[in-house]
């Protein structure tokens, strides 16, 4: 049976995952490893308990799966609705699912974009719906190590004095993607300004409480990054601008950051409402490819409101 005396986690909604080596973190940290997954067939009931343990400890990561293509969409589509990347350039070309990060070829083509998220971030929040929970699997390892650092924001929030916390429950952040657009090669000849105008179009705007409650246990997270958030809906902008600035700081903060190594026949899964992450340093010579697939969960995004409801 696996270890499960931290939290609201109990042994009998883990039931499910009895059979499983379970190993997890200690004190306040985030990331619970799991041995042992046939992933081929997992039951709806071992689903939500997986759901359950990413959504107590934020971030799993499932030892020794080496599964091909196929297998992994299915892992994905056994714990929710998989998403379909609304940029085409960034998907593999024979899984729609699968959003992929890679400065290698495939088959003698460009595939995916290289470089992706070197900013904090939450996957998607710049939609009405952000993704619930993303899983990623390397497919190429550098040989120098690769990192994605991840920020705890329900510890976050949970450390803003009294004061600060009451002021924020009524806000809302701006969340914009257009400043993270990466060139295409079909963008030739076309002006920044187009280029912009056309990504506002195809993704606009939106905003989220800046503190958002889990729908699945109440938590309560500081919902913003220095990667998407450009404002605070209905205050002055200098007045926005320094509050954005003052929380930003605190949340980037190295006491809320966990650094997560990649290896190999690993796949990481953690909550998006609950943690920020950043691509770690990366060097220029490094091949490397990995393969992300977002997941949505059945739940309301934020346990406040159901606004937004529906995969984009």
């Amino acid at each position: 049976m696996p270890h499960t005396s931290m939290g609201t986690t109990s042994s009998t909604s883990l039931s499910p995952l009895a059979d499983l080596a379970i190993t997890l973190p200690k004190g306040d940290r985030i990331g619970a490893r799991v041995c042992g997954l046939d992933p081929i067939s997992v039951t709806p009931e071992r689903a939500a308990a997986i759901r359950e343990l990413v959504y107590e400890h934020k971030l799993v990561c499932f030892e020794g799966l080496d599964l091909s293509d196929d297998d992994y969409v299915s892992f994905a589509a056994s714990l929710g609705e998989p998403q379909i990347y609304f940029q085409e350039n960034y998907r593999h070309p024979d899984h729609p699912e699968i959003f992929v990060s890679s400065n290698l070829p495939f088959r003698g083509q460009k595939i995916g974009v290289s470089g992706t998220g070197a900013y904090w971030h939450s996957d998607c929040s710049f939609f009405e719906q952000p993704l619930s929970m993303t899983m990623i699997t390397p497919r190429v390892l550098p040989k120098t190590e690769r990192a994605t650092l991840f920020m705890d924001l329900a510890r976050a929030y949970d450390s803003l004095p009294k004061d600060l916390k009451h002021r924020l429950l009524d806000l809302r952040a701006i969340h914009e993607a257009k400043w993270r657009y990466k060139v295409q090669p079909s963008d030739v000849d076309k002006s920044l300004t187009e280029l912009l105008a056309a990504f506002d179009e195809l993704a606009p705007a939106v905003t989220h409480p800046v503190v958002l409650e889990h729908p699945f246990n109440a938590r309560k997270c500081l919902y913003i990054s220095s990667g998407f958030v450009v404002g605070l809906e209905g205050l002055p902008k200098a007045e926005s601008d320094a509050l954005l600035a003052s929380l930003v700081a605190h949340q980037e903060q190295p006491k809320f950051v966990h650094t997560h190594v990649w290896r190999a026949n690993e796949v990481t899964l953690w909550d998006n409402r609950q943690l920020n992450h950043c691509a770690g340093a990366k060097h220029e010579r490094d091949q490397s490819t990995s393969y992300r697939i977002g997941v949505y969960d059945e739940l309301a995004f934020d346990g406040g409101s159901t606004d937004g409801e529906g995969a984009p």
